[in-house]
């Protein structure tokens, strides 16, 4: 059962919330971050992204950016941006998109649970990005930014979570330059939080890595190293926690996450059709940006025009939880035999595009010659995801987009 853990968090006042509170890290490029901090002194950015207090083009891996996040994690402190709570508790984080509001309790997720399987996961992670993260870890000895977490809801922890949201005022509640708004409450009374953890112990049996698979690697592996340097190590040190904010299943919904093509492969777009007739319903559907309605429904961009393509019968297997999956049907049918697209995490040949930016970005970038044909597809379910982990599964790369992303700095976790 899984093991969510109050603690004393580091955290804004109030009145420098939305100066501080910033995106996660690796939705960025330096350049934009450098941009998004601009002459805000109080961005969080100055220390996740610390290579933006160098010169353009500054190595962000290097020990002197290292260094620089944490002499600016502690002036943070020191002049008031930051300060640490009284006592250990668990928060409320609520996020508002598009007229829907999600309810995550921010706690500290256990690094055992990550290790024994009891937080589960759906992608691969990359050593060099896990070890970026593991350095930022080690060098603030802070989890700086959350990762973003589901849970099978729990009708009790939901009570809990609306007697709060309706009866206590909100610590932080403001609407961030993107649209989406941000509310954050305390959840500071003794026996609410015995609760709280107490029914994640005996109602919750799993959690799942929605977003931040290599922030919650790098995460677990500095605890694990921590335990294992602690000839005292008794379990119950704060360095076996880590950042994250649990969000029940029925409240999280999954955008498209698409794909764009520099070329056809040689073939010309009468024959590539005609391949892809072999295994889809194409259907020209004109100039109009045509969406995918369901499953195994795509639709492709090419020469000016919208097409819907339907997976025929018979060409993907039901009983496959991966295999199933449209990302996995797509590359099976397509990007493999079709485009010579192998790999798509290392090929040059092919980009990804969230489903936030809108299927008018996908025309966009063929229309602008930088790409020459484009995919979009139906999101995934959360009960997908649940599966696929469930089942010890991996999901192919970039089939998952959340949205909005978790504002990294409303809290932060100490490893002391």
């Amino acid at each position: 059962m899984a093991n969510i853990k109050p603690f004393r968090g580091i955290r804004p006042p109030k009145d420098l919330v939305e100066k501080v509170a910033c995106l996660p890290y690796d939705v960025m490029s330096s350049e934009e971050a450098r941009a998004m901090a601009g002459e805000n002194p109080m961005s969080l950015l100055h220390i996740t992204k610390a290579e933006i207090d160098f010169e353009p083009g500054y190595d962000e891996h290097s020990e002197e950016v290292y260094q620089k996040s944490l002499s600016n994690f502690k002036m943070f402190q020191e002049k008031g941006y930051l300060r640490k709570e009284e006592k250990d508790m668990y928060y409320i984080y609520a996020q508002t998109m598009d007229g829907r509001t999600q309810y995550g309790i921010v706690g500290g997720a256990s690094t055992q649970d990550y290790l024994d399987g009891i937080i589960k996961k759906h992608e691969l992670t990359r050593p060099d990005k896990e070890q970026d993260r593991m350095i930022n870890v080690r060098i603030n000895n802070a989890n700086i930014e959350p990762v973003f977490f589901a849970y099978p809801a729990v009708a009790e922890i939901d009570a809990i979570v609306e007697d709060i949201v309706k009866n206590k005022p909100a610590e932080y509640d403001y609407t961030a330059e993107d649209g989406f708004g941000h509310h954050f409450w305390l959840v500071d009374k003794d026996e609410t939080i015995a609760k709280l953890k107490e029914l994640f112990e005996t109602k919750v049996p799993y959690t799942y890595v929605a977003d931040g698979h290599h922030r919650t690697a790098a995460a677990a592996l500095v605890g694990a190293e921590k335990a294992k340097e602690n000839a005292n190590h008794t379990g119950n040190e704060e360095y076996n926690y880590f950042l994250a904010v649990h969000f029940p299943d029925n409240q999280l919904k999954i955008i498209d996450y698409n794909r764009t093509v520099t070329d056809l492969n040689g073939h010309s777009k009468e024959d590539f059709i005609a391949k892809l007739e072999e295994k889809f319903t194409v259907k020209e559907e004109g100039s109009e940006i045509f969406k995918p309605a369901k499953l195994h429904q795509f639709s492709m961009y090419l020469d000016g025009k919208w097409y819907s393509m339907e997976a025929k019968e018979g060409t993907y297997d039901d009983n496959d939880p991966v295999g199933v999956l449209d990302v996995s049907i797509l590359t099976n049918s397509v990007l493999d035999p079709l485009l010579d697209i192998k790999d798509l995490r290392r090929s040059k040949r092919i980009d990804f595009i969230g489903g936030i930016r809108g299927l008018g970005e996908l025309s966009k970038r063929v229309d602008s010659g930088k790409m020459e044909v484009a995919f979009a597809l139906y999101p995934v379910s959360m009960k997908q995801l649940i599966d696929i982990a469930d089942t010890g599964n991996i999901m192919p790369p970039k089939t998952t987009w959340f949205e909005p992303k978790l504002r990294s700095g409303l809290v932060i976790h100490e490893l002391v």
